[in-house]
């Protein structure tokens, strides 16, 4: 009889968990400041449904754009309360200045600071319990790999730096071994004939199988994981389990049956999402190109003052169906930067002048951009368009990079907002990965989180 499991919850279950209760304690705090407190700012009533909807709304956007559904960042306390507060702030303000739908401001101003600290700590006294109680060891996922030591050490690696729960705490090898077999010393290893019995000692809750040839798995360790299966245990492939944690596609470990690992979204046939999200990239680009026109003054100032040249320059990408286009941008680097030969943008670039960095930090540089999505060149969200040059050699080296170009390239996408800015061949790797989710799993829900956290890269400065 194996071991009973212990509690845990999945990365979706704890974003769920922290949307949720996020809110029942922002409405919990104000209905508890109506009670105890002379407060008439937001009377806890159906007849101010509309106010209450509306706080609640506001709260939760600036939450995910502020980061605070983010679980490394969530299981951290100095982090949660900055982000608490920023967001409390930034929704209490956005309130205010919205009394068509929310109440008309009170006659005492203090109010707004009782609201203020309340929303505040109603929240915060609900995210101490989760960083103390749900982020303990007691939740943790105690998972048992089970595979070939040839790809143990970069699935850890890769495991161990996403889900701060989720917790391999030892592996089984698949293959048969001898006195000279290479061993690996960065994981307890168990014994194959002891299968059943380390999962009853270590109370493991999953096995997660990483075995490139499932023929070569012991016919010992095969008759165990049929065991396990049998009696309802949970068995896992890395690769689901590495899509589904880390969000992006592992390419470099699939081979020759590589159709099934790209079973690619049915939005990429959905004639409405489609015309959905052309007619978005209609409206938000000429939103866009609006708003760049009341910054030009801005800009042209700054760009004769620190970036002596040409405000504009267009450059040569690759598009949908690898069909070449012009894009226009916003000049960031010196005059003639490319004199020697096209090369990687490196941090601290010399090549880019102090105006310039400003621009691309404030993703300002991007602003043009929106003619090439108004001109059907480009969509708002979808991977980022590279050049010719570099399309042509790290086409040669990275397998299935060509893959990308099947949807049009994005002002902004999913690898632009889960990784650094791409300079070198292994950036483009990790990138592509990303990309390749993005092509997989696009929707309107994960456009909707990529716009979102857009706007926290903003926010926040992280542009290069």
């Amino acid at each position: 009889m194996l071991a009973k499991k212990n509690i845990h919850f999945e990365v979706s279950e704890r974003k769920i968990l922290l949307r949720i209760l996020d809110v029942v304690m922002l409405y919990l705090g104000v209905y508890g400041l109506s009670l105890y407190v002379k407060f008439e700012y937001i009377e806890f009533s159906a007849a101010n449904t509309v106010a209450l909807v509306l706080l609640g709304v506001y709260y939760t956007i600036f939450a995910s754009i502020f980061e605070l559904y983010d679980l490394q960042k969530a299981s951290r306390l100095d982090t949660t309360f900055k982000n608490l507060v920023i967001t409390v702030s930034t929704a209490v303000l956005f309130y205010l200045l919205t009394p068509v739908l929310s109440p008309n401001l009170p006659d005492e101003r203090i109010q707004i600071l009782y609201l203020f600290f309340t929303l505040i700590l109603s929240v915060l006294s609900w995210r101490l319990l989760y960083i103390y109680l749900i982020e303990t060891p007691r939740f943790y996922k105690r998972v048992l790999l089970v595979g070939e030591i040839s790809n143990i050490d970069g699935l850890i690696k890769a495991l161990n730096t996403t889900d701060p729960n989720y917790k391999i705490v030892g592996f089984i090898n698949s293959e048969k071994s001898s006195e000279e077999s290479v061993k690996f010393k960065g994981l307890p290893e168990f014994e194959a004939s002891d299968f059943l019995g380390t999962i009853e000692r270590e109370k493991i809750s999953e096995i997660l199988v990483a075995s490139f040839d499932s023929e070569a798995i012991m016919a010992e360790v095969y008759h165990d994981l049929m065991v396990l299966l049998e009696r309802g245990f949970k068995i896992r492939d890395y690769t689901q389990v590495y899509e589904e944690l880390l969000q992006k596609v592992p390419i470099q470990f699939v081979g020759k049956d590589f159709y099934k690992y790209f079973p690619f979204s049915r939005s990429n046939e959905n004639k409405l999402y489609i015309f959905f999200q052309r007619t978005f990239d209609i409206l938000f680009s000429i939103i866009g190109l609006v708003i760049g026109m009341v910054f030009i003054p801005f800009i042209l100032l700054g760009n004769a003052l620190g970036n002596r040249g040409p405000l504009f320059y267009t450059q040569e990408r690759v598009g949908k169906n690898s069909k070449p286009f012009n894009i226009l941008k916003l000049r960031s680097m010196v005059v003639d930067a490319e004199a020697q030969g096209a090369k990687w943008a490196q941090k601290n670039d010399t090549r880019i002048t102090k105006f310039g960095m400003f621009l691309r930090r404030s993703r300002m540089d991007e602003i043009p951009q929106f003619y090439n999505v108004l001109k059907g060149d480009m969509s708002i969200i979808g991977p980022r368009p590279e050049r010719p040059f570099f399309v042509s050699e790290l086409a040669r080296i990275i397998p299935f990079y060509e893959t990308r170009h099947i949807i049009k390239p994005g002002l902004t996408g999913w690898a632009q907002v889960s990784t650094r800015y791409g300079a070198s061949v292994e950036d483009s790797l990790t990138k592509l990965q990303y990309d390749l989710y993005y092509i997989k799993h696009r929707s309107v829900f994960l456009d909707f989180s990529i716009f979102i956290k857009t706007l926290s890269t903003i926010v926040y400065y992280r542009g290069q």
